[in-house]
């Protein structure tokens, strides 16, 4: 007969790791002027500036031309603009928007040749990272850049103003540094415009942000439509531009004709472009990762017509744990004929460190350990670019395969397999957060 194992003498349960503490994101610490004021969400000059660019276009009585970008904080931040143009007084007809076809940017000629062809008085770029550049159209014309992605004083089209949250932490999401600019140029901006500007944020920043200073007082707003509705139809305005077909124009169209978010809910277009997405992440986001030979870097591959690398990262992100790991890349080989486009996220396990991960360093690093110096340049301009915890790249194939070798995936780590890092498949429900975009920073 066995006998039991007495009880003092059983093995205690395996204490479960602590996930690292992350501060909250509106307590990143703002920086202050030479005079102590606070610098948020944007330097006051070019805030000021913004305004003033506004004002004109609003009394010229010439075509004006949003150029939003095609994710939930690029389209609100471009709608809040429309409306406040409209509560200006500018006649809508004169109102035009151009949307970035698939895979390509503001800076490619035949999206310069496109945007040109609305003969333009003024263009208002939102939300499209940016670099430095000729200027936004060949024709005369007056700019103006709303962004908050990473760049540097001198990274934006040649002639433009612009307005960047990039260097004002905690940094504000281009929807709500739009809304910010906006909101006190006319009385009917806030009725108007609240919720879209809470799209905007939970969009990329996520929906536990806590709307606290020095962010605006939103309760009104969530009173008014409840999180809920806000949360799904961000959910609903990502998901055409994710879809194969790249649908971004029925979700502009969707939203700029809707006074509440509720009534996005309904619209079967978007709802269709949603449940298209969600089955193609479904299918891919079972790929089993590879290591670099350091274990810092788990790499995923894929290949799909939809824009779904982002979400799998994002989504692997929270789930895949190593002491070692610093970068989550996906890379996508089917989105793009003879490119691979890929995503990087910082994994939670990596979140909170004294020496916080900067994907788009990481990154750099790697290509300057390259054998052939040209891989760089090889690269082109596609390559690390969005935000420091938030980036990626469309690159050629051969390009990315160089990549690849430098990273030694699959070859065994000295001290140890990162094979042995935790793994688990991520919830199929979960969304993006705060900390998938913006990490503790020091």
């Amino acid at each position: 007969m066995k006998r039991s194992a007495p009880s003092d003498l059983k093995a205690a349960p395996k204490a479960k790791k602590p996930r690292p503490e992350v501060p909250e994101y509106h307590l990143i610490p703002s920086l202050g002027d030479n005079s102590g004021e606070v610098i948020w969400p944007a330097p006051q000059k070019q805030i000021d500036d913004a305004r003033d660019f506004i004002l004109e276009c609003a009394s010229a009585n010439k075509k004006v031309l949003i150029v939003p970008d095609k994710d939930a904080d690029g389209l609100t931040s471009g709608a809040i603009l429309q409306k406040t143009l409209v509560s200006l007084g500018l006649d809508p007809a004169l109102i035009s928007s151009h949307h970035i076809s698939k895979g390509s940017n503001i800076h490619e000629d035949k999206e310069r040749t496109a945007m040109a062809a609305y003969k333009p008085g003024y263009v208002i770029v939102l939300d499209q990272g940016s670099r430095r550049s000729p200027p936004v159209i060949d024709a005369p014309h007056k700019a103006l850049v709303i962004d908050h992605h990473h760049a540097l004083e001198d990274e934006f089209p040649q002639g433009a103003l612009h307005v960047t949250a990039c260097n004002s932490p905690p940094v504000a999401t281009s929807s709500l540094l739009t809304y910010l600019i906006c909101v006190d140029l006319h009385e009917e901006v806030q009725s108007q415009c609240d919720w879209l500007c809470a799209m905007g944020t939970h969009g990329d920043l996520g929906n536990t942000l806590k709307w606290e200073p020095p962010f605006p007082e939103m309760k009104a707003t969530f009173k008014m439509y409840t999180k809920k509705a806000i949360n799904d139809a961000v959910s609903l305005i990502n998901a055409p531009r994710r879809t194969a077909a790249f649908g971004v124009p029925n979700a502009w169209k969707a939203l700029i004709s809707a006074a509440t978010p509720k009534e996005l809910l309904a619209n079967q277009s978007l709802l269709a472009a949603r449940a298209e997405v969600n089955a193609e992440v479904e299918r891919c986001t079972h790929t089993a990762p590879k290591f670099s030979s350091d274990g810092k870097i788990a790499v995923f591959r894929i290949n799909s017509a939809a824009q779904v690398h982002p979400l799998i990262a994002t989504r692997w992100a929270g789930h895949l744990q190593s002491s070692k790991l610093e970068v989550i890349l996906v890379a996508n080989e089917g989105y793009l004929p003879d490119m691979v486009n890929f995503s990087c996220r910082i994994p939670r396990s990596a979140r909170g460190r004294n020496i916080p991960v900067n994907i788009i360093e990481v990154l750099q690093d790697i290509v300057d350990r390259a054998p052939d110096p040209s891989l760089r340049a090889r690269m082109g301009e596609s390559f690390a670019r969005g935000h420091k915890e938030a980036s990626g790249g469309i690159v050629p194939k051969k390009e990315f395969e160089e990549l690849i070798d430098i990273l030694e995936i699959g070859k065994k780590a000295e001290s140890g397999s990162p094979a042995k890092s935790k793994v688990k498949n991520p919830a199929p429900n979960q969304v993006n957060t705060i900390m998938n975009y913006f990490g503790k920073k020091n």
